[in-house]
């Protein structure tokens, strides 16, 4: 897919990656992960070893209520500032990666700090949380709700979540991000959350989206090679971090 491209393509696994442009000097760019809905930063466990072992900075978070933050409460502005911590502690600003609620949260903290982001990569959040899915996941929360109270003590995280997302609008963030500031679309195939990727790339000048065949709503583990691929392409495409001008 070249540099401008908004149309659909379907990525079959790969190992390849294309050495993107930019400045020649510097170190690896760095990379937050932040992960979905009733997960943690372990489902970066492949990413961050790929990565990390092309010598990026990798930091992969855990958002209130989930993982080692599992007895916080979810809230839209404290998940800003776990994402927040974890871009200021990096010696530049990272590509930020984003899956599901992870994903919806990213792009709503680049919209808020784009000077902090090179750029965001967003998977399994291609449609508004609002009409008929919010509906559809408030049906379906009490029953999630109660198995997850069966399972832990974070039971209370999806209906955190539709709190949260309430009245809140990803296409508004997108189109408040400064247009330098690179987008990335990845979704499975069989994603149910990727019915508004076109709108949504449409919305965006430049945005690139790429659709991994045999994949569905989780596609970094899915199909981790080629969605690490697009990866590895991505953050290489951005160029190296500048070293930081010493005294």
């Amino acid at each position: 897919m070249s540099p401008t491209s908004s149309s659909p393509t379907s990525t079959s696994p790969s190992s390849s990656a294309d050495v993107g442009s930019g400045p020649t000097t510097g170190s690896p760019r760095p990379v937050v992960f932040v992960h979905g809905l009733s997960t943690s930063s372990a489902i970066w466990a492949h990413q961050v070893e790929v990565l990390t072992r092309l010598g990026h900075d990798c930091v992969a978070v855990d958002l209130p209520g989930h993982g080692r933050r599992g007895h916080e409460r979810f809230t839209l502005e404290a998940a800003l500032r776990v994402i927040d911590d974890a871009v200021r502690r990096l010696p530049a600003p990272p590509l930020l990666v984003g899956l599901s609620l992870g994903g919806y949260t990213s792009l709503a903290y680049a919209a808020r700090h784009e000077d902090a982001v090179a750029g965001v990569f967003l998977s399994g959040c291609s449609t508004e949380i609002k009409g008929w899915p919010l509906r559809g996941y408030r049906r379906v929360s009490p029953v999630v709700a109660r198995g997850l109270r069966k399972a832990t003590d974070t039971w209370h995280v999806v209906t955190d979540m539709l709190t949260a997302l309430h009245g809140h609008s990803s296409l508004a963030d997108l189109r408040r991000l400064p247009v330098p500031v690179p987008v990335w679309f990845v979704n499975g195939r069989w994603d149910v959350l990727r019915f508004g990727e076109r709108r949504l790339v449409a919305a965006r000048p430049g945005a690139r989206l790429t659709v991994v065949k045999g994949a569905g709503h989780d596609v970094n583990t899915h199909a981790p090679t080629a969605f690490t691929a697009t990866l590895v392409r991505a953050v290489r495409e951005l160029g190296v971090a500048p070293v930081a001008a010493t005294a």
